[in-house]
C-alpha cells in the first residue's frame, strides 16, 4: 500500500515537472529576433496564403516553373496540417539539409540551397517565433512536379551535383558591413533564387550571379541587379539601393511591382536601415555583368 502511495506521488511530481517544462516561456528577445529573421528570410511572401495574411503563414501560394507547379506549405504550428509535430532539430534539418521529417528530399523550389547557410542561432530564433504563431487548419496542397522528379534518385542526383550544405562563413578579408550584407542577401534573403538565371537542371548559374533572367517566378522577367552601368544598377549608389529596399522606389522615381513589391512589403522594409545598407554594400560590390550575356544561352 505504501509503495503504491509513493509511486502515485512520484507520477504526480513527474507530471507536474513535465508541465512546467512544457510551459516554460520563451524569452521575448528570442521571439523578437525570430520575427525579424522570418521577415529577412522572405518567409511571409511565400507562405502567407492567397490573401497575404502575414500573421497566418498557412501556405497555398502556387509557383509555376518549367518543372511543374509547386505550392508553399502550411508552416503554422498546426499539429496535422502544419509543423506542429516537428521538433526544432527537424526544422533545422529542413533548412540546413533540405530533408523533411519523414526523410523525403525537398524540391529546390524551397530555397534550402540558400537557407542551408543560415546560422544556428537564427534557425533557433525562427523556430521559436514560428512555434508561437496561431495554428491554422489549412491542408498543404500537393505539388504538381514533372513525373521524373518523382523518381527516387532524382533529387539525390540533383543534390549531389548542385547542393553544398553548411552555414555561412564570413570572409575575413571583407568588412563587417559587407559580410552582414552578404549573409542577408545570400543566406536569408536568397536574392539569387530570382535574380540568377538557371541551367537545364534548374540549378543556379553562379557564373551569371544576379544578372537577371526572363524566366523568373511565374515566367516573369527579373532584372539585372549587378552594378553594370547600362544593363544593371551600376548608376545607383548605396543610398539609392538601401532606399529602394525600404520603399520600392528607384532613383528615377518609379516604383517596383510584381513579386519584388511583395519582397519589400513583406520583408526588406522591416529590416533596420543598417541592414539594408549592408545589403546594398554587398550587391554593389559584385562583378558588373551584362544582360545579353545571360540571355544569349544556357548550359
Amino acid at each position: 500500500m505504501r509503495a503504491r502511495v509513493w509511486w502515485g506521488l512520484f507520477l504526480l511530481v513527474l507530471a507536474g515537472w513535465r508541465g512546467a517544462v512544457a510551459q516554460t516561456p520563451v524569452a521575448p528577445e528570442l521571439l523578437e529576433r525570430g520575427e525579424y529573421v522570418v521577415y529577412a528570410a522572405g518567409c511571409i511572401s511565400c507562405h502567407a496564403g492567397e490573401e497575404g495574411e502575414s500573421e497566418h503563414l498557412e501556405g497555398g501560394r502556387a509557383f509555376n516553373t518549367p518543372f511543374g507547379t509547386f505550392h508553399a506549405p502550411n508552416i503554422t504550428p498546426h499539429p496535422e496540417h502544419g509543423i506542429g509535430r516537428w521538433t526544432e532539430e527537424q526544422f533545422r534539418r529542413a533548412l540546413r539539409e533540405g530533408v523533411a521529417p519523414d526523410g523525403r528530399r525537398y524540391f529546390p523550389v524551397f530555397p534550402y540551397t540558400a537557407y542551408t547557410r543560415i546560422r544556428d542561432h537564427d534557425i533557433r530564433a525562427m523556430w521559436a517565433y514560428l512555434s508561437s504563431r496561431p495554428p491554422v487548419a489549412r491542408p498543404s496542397l500537393a505539388h504538381g512536379g514533372a513525373w521524373y522528379l518523382q523518381l527516387p534518385l532524382a533529387m539525390r542526383l540533383w543534390r549531389l551535383l548542385h547542393f553544398s550544405p553548411g552555414p555561412w562563413q564570413d570572409d575575413p578579408d571583407r568588412s563587417a558591413q559587407w559580410n552582414r550584407g552578404a549573409y542577408l542577401a545570400e543566406a536569408l534573403g536568397h536574392c539569387g533564387e530570382c535574380h540568377t538565371p538557371r541551367g537545364l537542371m534548374g540549378n543556379l548559374r553562379l557564373d551569371r550571379k544576379y544578372v537577371g533572367t526572363p524566366d523568373g517566378p511565374d515566367g516573369d522577367s527579373v532584372p539585372n541587379i549587378t552594378p553594370h552601368p547600362e544593363d544593371g544598377i551600376g548608376k545607383w549608389d548605396q543610398d539609392d539601393l538601401a532606399y529602394f529596399l525600404e520603399s520600392g522606389m528607384t532613383p528615377e522615381g518609379d516604383f517596383t511591382g510584381g513579386i519584388m513589391s511583395e519582397v519589400i512589403d513583406n520583408g526588406q522594409r522591416h529590416l533596420t536601415a543598417e541592414d539594408r545598407r549592408a545589403i546594398a554594400s554587398y550587391v554593389l560590390s559584385l562583378p558588373p555583368l551584362a544582360d545579353e550575356e545571360a540571355l544569349g544561352g544556357g548550359e
